[in-house]
C-alpha cells in the first residue's frame, strides 16, 4: 500500500541577494574616509605637505629667489618644478589632501552632530533599582518638600533634571561634547576661510617714496610683487591711487631700535579726485575699499642732480634699500641712461651711460670706514658712492633688479669704474670729463603690502570658537546623579534591614556615575548630596561604598 502525502510542499527559500560588489567599496570607503583615525592621518599628512612650501622658495611670493635655486641646483630644480614643489600651496597633491580633509571632517562631524542633538533632547535615564552599585552611592534624611525641593536644589546648580515620582534623574557635562564638535566644526570653517582667501585673495608689495610725483595707483603693473588668486583677475583690483605725505619715525636713543612709526598718505580715485588723507602704521593697517595696506619698514631716497658734459641735468629721487642692521644703511644705484645726448645731433652715445652706485648712511661715523650708519635718523647724511660710465645694458630688454648694477656688464668690462667720492648735502662731484653730480638731499619712502582676504573675518571667529571649543573638551565632565525617596520606614536596597523599619523618617538614596574619567567627581557627588540633605541629617551610611557596607554586614554578623 503506497501512502501518498498531500500535504503542500513548503516554500523555496529564496535565494540570498549577493551585494553589489562597487557599493559594498563605496561604502567601506567612506566609513574608513570619515574615521577619526583617518582625520588624523590627513591632518598629519596636510603638515607634511606643507614643509616644501616653508623651505622651498615659492613662486607667488619670490619669484627671483626661485630663479636663483634654478641656478644653484640645474638638476634638481626641474625635477621638483614637475612635483610642483615650487608652488606647494596650488599643487595637486596638497589639494588633494585639503580636500579629502575636508571630507573627512564633514563625515565625522555630521553624525556626531546628530547623536549629540538627540541626547541633548533626551530627558535623563530613569534611576536605576541597585543604586548602590553605582561608582558613588549614599544615603541621607529626605528634606522637606521631597523629590521636588531635590529637583530644584539640583537646577539650582545647572542640573539637567526629570523628576518621575519618588525618583529625581539629573545630569550635567554636554559642554564636552558640544566642545568637542564646536572645535572639529570650527576646524572645517577654518579650512574654508583659508580655502576662500587662497582662491579670491591677492596682495601685492610696493615701494611708495613720498611726493606727488610717486604717487601709484592699486593696479598689477605697479606693484614690485603680487600674487593673486585662481579665482582674481587685475580687473578685480578695487580702484584707489595713493600719496605718501610724511613719514614719523621715533627710535631709541639707547640702541637705536623703532619705538614708532607712522604714515600720513592722501588717498584719490582712479580720476585723481580726492578722497581723504589718513594716518597708518604698522599695527594699524590702512583698509581701503575692503583692502588691508599694512605698513612694513621704511628707509631713504636719496636726491641727486646729475650734469652731463653737454650741461644738460637731470634729478633722480631713488630708493636705497635699507640693509639689515640697526642704522638702516642703504644700499642702492642711480642711473642715467639717457645722459650725453648730443645736443647737435640728437643721438645718444650708449657707451656713455652713467651709473652711481654705494651706500646711504643717515649717521654717518665721524671716521671711515664709512660704510655703515651709526643711528637711523638722519644727523650726519652721506652719500658713499662709485661711479661707472658704460653701457648699463638697459636696453637689452633683460630682467633685472633696479636697485642694483649689472654686475654681467661690469665683467664685460661694457661698464668700467671712473671714481669714487664721499659726498654730503649740498656737495657736488665733477667728474674726469667735467660733468657733475649734486646731492641734493633724500626724501623717505615706505614699504607696503596691500592684501584682500575674503576668509579673514571667517579665520578670525573660527580660530576664536575653536579654542573656546578646545576648552569646553578639556575641562568638560560628563556625570549623572540619581536620588531615590524611600518611603518611612523602607530601607535601601542590598542594605541588611531591608524591608524591616527604620524609623519615623523617610531616606533619600543618592547614586552618581562619572560618563568620563572624572578624579574630582567624590568630593563634587559629596558636596552635592550635602547640598541636597539640606536640614536634614545625613545617614551613617551615606558615602560608604559596596565594598565598605560589605564589610561592614560582615563584621555586624
Amino acid at each position: 500500500m503506497t501512502v501518498v502525502d498531500d500535504r503542500p510542499a513548503p516554500p523555496a527559500e529564496a535565494p540570498r541577494r549577493r551585494p553589489n560588489p562597487v557599493l559594498a567599496l563605496v561604502r567601506n570607503s567612506w566609513r574608513q574616509l570619515t574615521s577619526m583615525r583617518t582625520a588624523l592621518v590627513l591632518l598629519f599628512l596636510l603638515a607634511v605637505a606643507a614643509i616644501p612650501g616653508s623651505v622651498l622658495p615659492q613662486r607667488g611670493v619670490n619669484p627671483e629667489d626661485v630663479g636663483d635655486y634654478f641656478t644653484a641646483h640645474p638638476d634638481l630644480a626641474p625635477v621638483l618644478d614637475r612635483l610642483g614643489a615650487f608652488e606647494a600651496f596650488g599643487s595637486v597633491w596638497f589639494s588633494a589632501i585639503y580636500l579629502l580633509l575636508f571630507t573627512s571632517l564633514i563625515g565625522c562631524i555630521t553624525p556626531r552632530l546628530r547623536d549629540h542633538v538627540r541626547a541633548l533632547r533626551a530627558a535623563p535615564p530613569p534611576v536605576p533599582k541597585r543604586l548602590d552599585r553605582l561608582p558613588q552611592h549614599a544615603v541621607l534624611a529626605a528634606p522637606a518638600g521631597g523629590a521636588a525641593a531635590i529637583a530644584e536644589s539640583l537646577r539650582r546648580r545647572r542640573w539637567r533634571v526629570v523628576v518621575r515620582g519618588d525618583e529625581v534623574s539629573a545630569e550635567k557635562g554636554y559642554l564636552k561634547e558640544t566642545g568637542n564638535l564646536l572645535f572639529h566644526t570650527s576646524m572645517m570653517v577654518v579650512l574654508v576661510g583659508v580655502a576662500l582667501g587662497s582662491w579670491y585673495g591677492w596682495s601685492g608689495n610696493r615701494l611708495l617714496v613720498a611726493g606727488a610725483e610717486n604717487a601709484f595707483c592699486n593696479t598689477q603693473q605697479q606693484y614690485a610683487e603680487t600674487k593673486f588668486g585662481p579665482r582674481v583677475g587685475s580687473a578685480d583690483l578695487p580702484g584707489f591711487c595713493m600719496r605718501l605725505d610724511d613719514f614719523e619715525a621715533r627710535f631709541l636713543e639707547s640702541n637705536g631700535q623703532p619705538e614708532f612709526f607712522k604714515a600720513t598718505v592722501t588717498e584719490f580715485d582712479e580720476s585723481g579726485a580726492y578722497r581723504q588723507q589718513a594716518d597708518f602704521s604698522v599695527n594699524s593697517p590702512l583698509r581701503l575699499d575692503g583692502a588691508n595696506v599694512y605698513l612694513l619698514g621704511h628707509g631713504y631716497a636719496p636726491v641727486v642732480r646729475y650734469t652731463d658734459r653737454f650741461g644738460r641735468s637731470q634729478t633722480s629721487t631713488t630708493p636705497f634699500l635699507a640693509m639689515q642692521d640697526v642704522g638702516i644703511t642703504g644700499e642702492g644705484v642711480a642711473t642715467f641712461p639717457d645722459a650725453n645726448v648730443d645736443p647737435a645731433t640728437g643721438k645718444r652715445d650708449p657707451d656713455l651711460q652713467m651709473a652711481f652706485s654705494g651706500l646711504y648712511l643717515p649717521t654717518a661715523p665721524r671716521e671711515g670706514p664709512f660704510v655703515r650708519s651709526e643711528f637711523p635718523t638722519e644727523r650726519n647724511p652721506l652719500l658713499n658712492l662709485v661711479a661707472y660710465r658704460g653701457n648699463l645694458g638697459l636696453d637689452a630688454g633683460i630682467p633685472g633688479s633696479v636697485y642694483e648694477l649689472d654686475e654681467r656688464q661690469v665683467r664685460s668690462g661694457k661698464v668700467k669704474e671712473v671714481g669714487a667720492k664721499l659726498l654730503k648735502v649740498g656737495e657736488t662731484w665733477t667728474l674726469d670729463d667735467g660733468s657733475r653730480l649734486e646731492f641734493l638731499g633724500t626724501e623717505p619712502y615706505i614699504v607696503l603690502s596691500v592684501r584682500y582676504d575674503p576668509g579673514s573675518a571667517l579665520l578670525l571667529v573660527s580660530s576664536g570658537t575653536l579654542l573656546l571649543g578646545l576648552m569646553g573638551s578639556l575641562f568638560g565632565r560628563r556625570r549623572r546623579v540619581f536620588f531615590r525617596v524611600l518611603p518611612a520606614g523602607a530601607a535601601p536596597a542590598g542594605d541588611p534591614a531591608n524591608g524591616s523599619p527604620t524609623g519615623g523618617s523617610s531616606l533619600v538614596e543618592a547614586g552618581g556615575l562619572p560618563r568620563t574619567d572624572h578624579p574630582g567627581f567624590a568630593d563634587e557627588f559629596a558636596q552635592l548630596v550635602a547640598a541636597v540633605s539640606g536640614d536634614g541629617t545625613r545617614d551613617e551610611r551615606a558615602g560608604a561604598g559596596p565594598d565598605d557596607r560589605a564589610g561592614a554586614r560582615e563584621g555586624a554578623e
